[in-house]
């Protein structure tokens, strides 16, 4: 390794990446950098198992962006999460209906938001049933957003709060096996005043 090499990354300091406040405002992570504006705007990505402590929830990815530095501590918002592939493929089975719903909602305090939301049934269903089922996961969404700020849609979405009020709502509609918030997507945050 060259002396130049060596002395770049002796140069850089490291950052700890801080989770929101909503998620608990503890260090997920480090990253390094040479001055405070270059870690702006990094993604950085984690499981919900690694912020709660709970192994079972380690399906669930989760990004979060660096929005602001203050003394060596990187600020972050929720940038989003998904399901792994393999446990959304885990979830798939023979003789069985999935519906997604895909809803862009705008939050009350502003934030737009993209929102995937996925049921698995017990048996196949009909086209009437699928459509039944994406209605209610479409007024449970928007009624969210309505009321809810980023943070709280943020914290239901991951935590299973949100699929459950669908789920007691379709489960009126066919027998269900699954639902979920497989994936969320931060679009635009509101422009300061």
């Amino acid at each position: 390794m060259s002396k130049a090499v060596k002395d770049k990354w002796r140069r850089k300091e490291s950052y700890d990446i801080i989770l929101p406040r909503y998620f608990g405002e503890t260090k997920v992570g480090e990253t390094p950098a040479e001055v405070p504006d270059a870690v702006k705007g990094r993604v950085f990505e984690t499981t919900l198992a690694a912020i709660t402590g709970d192994f079972s929830q380690e399906y669930m990815k989760m990004y979060f962006q660096v929005v602001g530095v203050e003394d060596h501590r990187a600020l972050t918002v929720f940038k989003g999460h998904e399901y792994l592939r393999d446990y959304l493929r885990s979830l798939v089975r023979r003789r069985s209906t999935k519906v997604d719903g895909f809803y862009r909602v705008t939050t009350q305090d502003g934030y737009r938001v993209k929102i995937v939301v996925t049921a698995m049934t017990q048996s196949r269903i009909k086209t009437s049933q699928e459509l039944s089922i994406r209605e209610i996961m479409r007024a449970v969404v928007d009624e969210k957003a309505k009321t809810l700020t980023f943070d709280q849609i943020a914290h239901e979405m991951v935590l299973g709060k949100l699929a459950s009020d669908i789920y007691n709502q379709a489960r009126k509609v066919t027998a269900l096996r699954h639902v979920g918030v497989r994936k969320s997507e931060l679009i635009a945050t509101p422009l300061p005043a």
